[in-house]
């Protein structure tokens, strides 16, 4: 009985050990956009038509961007987004010009159901990791999960894996969120309900 007693005290200890590791390890999450944070924790670039309606940041006029006031280098993503058939938005991350957005100096995690080309469409991250098949989105909320830790980022769409790639271009900086024309100009709405950062 003692052995016992022993025995389930140092489990005890152990798992207590193992569980405040865990806990100093794992920063919280860090809510960027939700009902009341808003658009506060961005600055607009371009003329995209961005407010807040009904408790989501939206836009579906212009092009531009918000860009977070914050910079990041590992990070784990969770985004709430809604989309039409032909809006053309996306999630760019370790931006290197907060001035000028572009799929080639960030990487951008799409969202553009129409796309001309496919294979960088919803769920790939364009010019770097294509999606074969295309996941799609319009019409209904979603849920992107991006994490980037050095060189390997993985995303997911909906709880399913859309990219796990291995690259080097790009190791911090901001993110930001798109609205752009469709392949018809002032086409498609673009919402974000709820996005949530925390670093690693």
């Amino acid at each position: 009985m003692k052995r016992m007693t022993i025995w389930l005290s140092t489990l005890a200890l152990v798992l207590g050990a193992m569980m405040g590791c865990a806990s100093m390890s794992g920063a919280p999450w860090v809510t960027l956009i939700d009902a009341g944070a808003g658009m506060d924790n961005f600055t607009p670039l371009g003329n995209a038509n961005w407010r807040v309606v009904d408790g989501a940041v939206q836009a579906d006029k212009g092009a531009g961007y918000l860009v977070s006031k914050n910079s990041y280098k590992d990070f784990e993503i969770r985004a709430e987004f809604w989309a039409d058939k032909d809006a053309n938005s996306g999630i760019f991350i370790r931006m290197a010009d907060t001035k000028l957005v572009t799929a080639t100096n960030s990487y951008e995690v799409n969202v553009f159901d129409d796309r001309p080309d496919p294979s960088y469409g919803t769920g790939a991250i364009v010019n770097f990791a294509k999606v074969s098949p295309m996941p799609k989105a319009a019409g209904k909320w979603n849920l992107y999960e991006i994490t980037a830790k050095g060189n390997r980022i993985v995303v997911k769409l909906n709880g399913v894996q859309t990219v796990d790639m291995v690259d080097n271009t790009f190791a911090s900086g901001p993110l930001s969120l798109q609205y752009a024309p469709g392949v018809v100009k002032d086409s498609g709405t673009i919402k974000f309900r709820k996005l949530q950062i925390r670093t690693l």
